[in-house]
């Protein structure tokens, strides 16, 4: 009964619910392993390989993209208290961390909260990334950037896991 009536105290106030962060962090636990699929953003368009990997004793989810190439970035996520985090290591150069915001469905919706090597204001960097877990074997990503202090642009990947 005290749980309706916080949830419709956040409805009646705007406020989204509180994010479940540990679940959260399970399903992307569950995609460990080897996927391949497509993306769709002109610096990264076309055919990709992406390796889940679940490491530091089950603290940590390591998302190679681009696995294997010249053009591999590496995602980072964790829970930092009650929090999902994840820090992107960009080719760029740069560290952007975004932070888990919203959970609606299948989507986990993150946002940009921080990050090194970069000046948001200035610099071309990822912002933001939603996340859609489509049963055990798809996966459907679309990362935002910035540059300049403005939305420059989306990048979508379209992920199947790949059977052994």
């Amino acid at each position: 009964m005290l749980a309706c009536a916080l949830l419709l105290s956040a409805a009646a106030s705007g406020a989204a619910p509180a994010v479940d962060a540990p679940a959260a962090f399970a399903r992307l636990k569950s995609l460990a392993g080897d996927w391949q699929g497509s993306a769709g953003e002109a610096s990264m368009a076309g055919p990709m390989n992406v390796r889940y990997e679940v490491g530091a004793g089950g603290t940590i989810v390591k998302e190679t993209l681009f696995h294997g190439t010249g053009h591999e970035m590496l995602n980072v996520y964790h829970l930092v208290g009650k929090d999902l985090v994840v820090t992107h290591y960009c080719t760029k150069g740069n560290q952007p961390q975004m932070t888990l915001r919203e959970v609606r469905g299948d989507e986990l919706v993150f946002d940009f909260t921080g990050g090194t090597n970069l000046d948001p204001a200035k610099d071309d960097h990822a912002h933001s990334a939603r996340i859609a877990i489509k049963g055990t074997d798809q996966v459907e990503e679309e990362w935002t950037f910035f540059a300049g202090g403005k939305s420059s642009g989306s990048a979508r990947m379209l992920l199947s896991r790949r059977q052994p």
